[in-house]
């Protein structure tokens, strides 16, 4: 059993233990995990912590309960973009590669949208802070995204209020002042009609196919330290994933 900080709650380190399994591909698509009465007897904890642990992996998109049967590892679709783009940042300390700029067109506090809210836990105060940004490159937009944080995150990491660039990205911006790390990634995916103004911002004719991509950033404790949502035109690969044959 791993050394995990005591400071997360038992369920949460028998979750990202599970998840860390399944990321690193140990457990693989249709495999069944322990169950509850296991889980509990490995991790000397109750059923109901057992079980809330398996709930967590649910939420997170990461299993599924077949009734009568167990706990499954569901197929995963990985958007190599943004995975791609932290991991960039971490290890060279910029976020875009040659080639590549943003231009912010806007930042700030607003009232955050219904799903935005949601997705970051606001119940009675929904302002957030956003940076709305339009990346390129030399054949032009790639993809049009608005990254919204909670006030708390906005008050320790006041450059998310600035619309200059920040040139490790606002996640590892977000880190070093907050001192809260990103753990987890989860994404939902959309095709739609653009919007006038994503037409516009994206050099796209009125009422084009644009694909919508969700993005939250979970830290250790679970809880959201980015929401993304990012539309991009046609012909732009927002993910792409290998896979076996056999």
């Amino acid at each position: 059993m791993p050394q995990i900080e005591e400071a997360q709650p038992k369920y949460l380190q028998i979750a990202h233990f599970i998840r860390d399994q399944i990321l690193r591909g140990d457990l693989r698509p249709g495999d069944e995990v322990p169950s509850e009465r296991q889980l509990a007897a490995d991790w000397k904890v109750s059923r109901p912590t057992a079980a809330r642990s398996l709930e967590a992996l649910s939420h997170q998109g990461l299993v599924e309960k077949r009734q009568g049967s167990g706990t499954y590892v569901r197929s995963l679709e990985v958007n190599r973009r943004a995975r791609e783009l932290y991991g960039r940042a971490r290890q060279t300390g910029k976020i875009y590669t040659p080639g590549e700029y943003a231009v912010i067109t806007s930042a700030g506090w607003l009232e955050a949208p219904d799903h935005v809210a949601e997705a970051l836990g606001l119940v009675k105060d929904r302002r957030a802070v956003h940076r709305r940004r339009i990346t390129n490159n030399q054949d032009g937009p790639i993809t049009l995204s608005t990254s919204w944080f909670t006030p708390d995150v906005g008050q320790r990491a006041p450059k998310l209020m600035d619309p200059e660039r920040i040139q490790e990205g606002t996640l590892m911006y977000v880190e070093n002042m907050t001192g809260r790390q990103g753990s987890y990634a989860e994404d939902r995916m959309c095709a739609r009609a653009a919007t006038d103004e994503e037409a516009a911002d994206l050099k796209l004719a009125p009422g084009s196919a644009v694909l919508i991509v969700r993005h939250v950033v979970l830290d250790l404790q679970d809880r959201p330290l980015e929401f993304a949502e990012a539309t991009y035109p046609p012909l732009r690969w927002a993910f792409e994933q290998g896979y076996p044959l056999a």
